[in-house]
């Protein structure tokens, strides 16, 4: 179910207040203004939450600032602490579903719905300047397919997160190991509408594995911008069962679905040759 919010803002005895940028000025009230989202955007901002009213509308605000035809949409998901009652406010475009869809299905549907050719993913509570993420529309403006966030996490390091070097195995078996662990499932990043095409829609809901189709598919993957996302996501707020992120486990099977459709598409070595061995002589 999808509901769009369109927000008029007067001035007293004046003609109606337009504008194409995010509108980050505070009036004498106090209060930021609403954004409002270009009819015909040239840039879509999809931002899947899940209870985040703590930061949506810092987030919605820095997203519109993004480029001057922007929209911002949305994507709230089992909220049930006013989250969508607070983007609608800050004039979002908000496409509601009152149960959980699962990590990651809100970027599949905010593209689907998305009216823009660049689409810009980020999260609703991280709030990422639109400065930066502007480097993520010109990486795609000047040739990229898909721009990555160059954050690769931590490795000079004892103990290496599992997650982290999942993304560097995936690199290296998809022959790409100069991204090291720039990842899809990191946000932001941004990708044209046409490599989203390509890639499907509904496989941007397992990141690793949409990487895995658009690099197989000889899409241009660009690292666009360092945003420091490690110490910034806060996982600490997750219930963790056993001392553990309840979402490591997760996204380490998203890398093993990504490595697995790669073994479909190019035989059990994927595309790593295989030496003569005399395997028949073994018995």
């Amino acid at each position: 179910m999808a509901y769009l919010v369109q927000v008029k803002r007067t001035r007293k005895g004046k003609a109606p207040f337009r504008r194409k940028t995010a509108a980050l000025d505070v009036p004498a009230g106090g209060r930021p203004l609403p954004i409002q989202n270009a009819d015909q955007p040239k840039v879509s901002v999809i931002i899947p939450v899940m209870n985040e009213r703590r930061s949506i509308q810092a987030v919605i605000r820095a997203a519109r600032s993004v480029h001057p035809e922007a929209e911002v949409i949305v994507v709230s998901n089992g909220s049930t602490d006013g989250t969508r009652q607070l983007a609608e406010a800050a004039g979002a475009r908000v496409l509601f579903f009152p149960e959980p869809l699962g990590h990651d299905v809100g970027r599949s549907i905010g593209a689907l719905h998305a009216k823009g050719e660049i689409l810009v993913f980020t999260d609703g509570d991280i709030v990422i300047p639109g400065s930066q993420l502007r480097s993520f529309v010109t990486a795609v403006e000047n040739g990229a397919d898909i721009a990555l966030n160059t954050y690769s996490g931590a490795v000079e390091r004892m103990q290496v997160h599992s997650v982290v070097l999942a993304k560097y195995a995936l690199n290296a078996v998809l022959d790409k190991p100069e991204l090291k662990g720039m990842s899809l499932t990191a946000i932001p990043h941004a990708m044209s509408r046409e490599a989203a095409k390509r890639i499907g829609f509904e496989h941007l809901a397992v990141p690793p594995l949409a990487q895995a189709i658009g690099a197989v598919s000889g899409l241009k993957l660009v690292p666009a911008c360092y945003v420091e996302v490690g110490s910034t996501n806060p996982a600490r707020r997750r219930r963790r069962k056993n001392g553990q992120d309840p979402l490591e486990h997760l996204i380490l099977g998203d890398h093993l679905e990504a490595i697995g459709w790669l073994l479909e598409q190019n035989g059990p070595r994927g595309r790593f040759p295989d030496p003569p061995k005399r395997r028949d002589v073994i018995r």
